[in-house]
C-alpha cells in the first residue's frame, strides 16, 4: 500500500492500538502490522515522531520501562486520546460512505425525486 495512503489516519491507527493498553514503539508498529493483514508496513520514522507529537497535545502518555537490561519507552491512552480516537472513529465512518457512495454508486440508496 501506498504510504501517502495512510497520511490524515496515522493518529487514528495509533490510538486504536493503545486503546487495549500500554505499548512500546516496535510493539505497536507489529500491531498495526498485524492488523492490517500485513499491509501496513509503518517505519520507525514514521511512528516515533507521531507518538512523541501525539504525547506532547496530551493524547497519550509515556514512562519507561526495563526488561532485562534493555529500556523503552511505552505510550498509553490518555482520557484525552479515547475521546480523539472516538472521534476519528466517527470520521472514519463517515469518509468511508462518502467515499463507498462515489466509487460504487449501485450499492447506495438512491435520492428520492
Amino acid at each position: 500500500m501506498r504510504a501517502d495512503a495512510v497520511r490524515g489516519h496515522l493518529d487514528g491507527l495509533l490510538l486504536a492500538v493503545l486503546e487495549q493498553g500500554p505499548l512500546h514503539g516496535y510493539a505497536i508498529i507489529t500491531a498495526v502490522q498485524q492488523r492490517s493483514g500485513g499491509v501496513l508496513d509503518l517505519r520507525t520514522g514514521t511512528i516515533y515522531p507521531a507518538l512523541n507529537r501525539l504525547e506532547r497535545i496530551g493524547l497519550l502518555s509515556s514512562s519507561w520501562e526495563s526488561v532485562g537490561e534493555r529500556r523503552r519507552r511505552c505510550y498509553e491512552l490518555t482520557d484525552a486520546g479515547r475521546s480523539s480516537l472516538a472521534s476519528e472513529r466517527t470520521a472514519w465512518r463517515e469518509f468511508t460512505t462518502a467515499i463507498g457512495s462515489v466509487l460504487n454508486p449501485a450499492a447506495s440508496p438512491r435520492p428520492a425525486t
